[in-house]
C-alpha cells in the first residue's frame, strides 16, 4: 500500500524552478531517503509535502487523500509529522515538558500527556534525561529530542530532514538505530541526509535529485553504482562500504 505520492510536483520562487515535475510514491512500512548536492530542492520538497509551501503544479496524496492545499497543523492531525534542520525546543522547559506539549495533539489530560510521553522517552532510552532543561543538552540529544517530539503527535509517516548533521560517527550509528526503531514500530520514514553511510545502512530505497529534478532512484547498492549519481553527488572518489 503506498502512503504518499508525489505526482509532477513543482516548486517556483518567482523565476527559480525549485521542484521540477518531481514523482515519488512512499510505500507503508519503508524507509525512502531523499538525496542530492545543496540546494537540490529537498527541503522544499519536505515542505511542500509538510504544507509550508503550495506547490505551483502537480498533486500530493497522503494515505490516498490529496494534501496538497492544507495547513501543516492539520496534516499533523492526520497523522504527517516532521523534524527540522536545526531544533528550537522549549530550552528552558525539561525534556519531559517539550515532548508533552506534542501529545497535547491527541489529548487534553495532562496525566494521559505524561504517561504518553514518559512511553516515548522509554523507547528512545531517553527516560533518564526527562528532568534535563533541553537548553542544557548535546547535539545528539537535541536530535533524538527532536524525533521524540515528532513521534508524540502518533505519526504514520515522519520525515526526518538531517537529523544526523552534526552528530559523530558512533552518534550516527546510534540514531540509524533510532529511526530502525521508529519505523518497526509502524511508522514509515522519508529521509533527508547526506551522510552516506547512515543512508546506506537505513533506506529501503532512495531518490537522488539534482536542480529540483530527479535523475535516479533504486536500491541502495544501485544508487552507489549509478554514473549519474556519482557524478552529481557523490564523487568518482565514492566506494560503498
Amino acid at each position: 500500500m503506498n502512503i504518499l505520492k508525489l505526482q509532477n510536483i513543482t516548486m517556483d520562487f518567482g523565476g527559480l524552478r525549485a521542484v521540477n515535475s518531481l514523482n515519488i510514491i512512499i510505500k507503508q512500512g519503508e524507509i525512502l531517503a531523499l538525496i542530492g548536492p545543496n540546494g537540490a530542492g529537498k527541503s522544499t520538497v519536505f515542505n511542500c509535502i509538510a504544507g509550508v509551501y503550495k506547490p505551483t503544479a502537480g498533486e500530493i496524496y497522503f494515505k490516498n487523500k490529496k494534501i496538497d492545499r492544507q495547513k501543516p497543523w492539520n496534516l499533523c492531525k492526520t497523522g504527517l509529522a516532521r523534524t527540522f534542520q536545526i531544533v528550537k525546543p522549549f530550552t528552558s522547559k525539561t525534556v519531559l515538558y517539550n515532548v508533552m506539549t506534542a501529545t497535547f495533539l491527541k489529548t487534553s489530560s495532562i496525566k494521559t500527556a505524561e504517561k504518553k510521553a514518559l512511553d516515548i522517552l522509554q523507547l528512545f532510552n531517553f527516560a533518564d534525561k526527562k528532568d534535563v532543561k533541553a537548553g542544557n543538552l548535546t547535539i545528539a540529544d537535541l536530535k533524538r529530542l527532536e524525533i521524540a517530539r515528532a513521534m508524540a503527535t502518533e505519526p504514520k509517516l515522519l520525515l526526518l530532514d538531517e537529523v544526523m548533521a552534526g552528530l559523530r560517527p558512533s552518534e550516527v550509528d546510534d540514531m540509524v538505530s533510532v529511526i530502525k526503531q521508529v519505523r518497526d514500530s509502524g511508522v514509515t520514514i522519508f529521509v533527508i541526509e547526506h551522510i552516506m553511510r547512515a543512508i546506506m545502512a537505513l533506506s529501503d530505497n532512495i531518490v537522488v535529485i539534482q536542480f529540483g529534478k530527479k535523475i535516479a532512484q533504486g536500491l541502495p547498492a544501485e544508487i552507489a553504482k549509478d554514473e549519474k549519481v556519482i557524478k552529481a553527488y557523490l564523487g568518482d572518489d565514492y566506494e560503498l562500504s
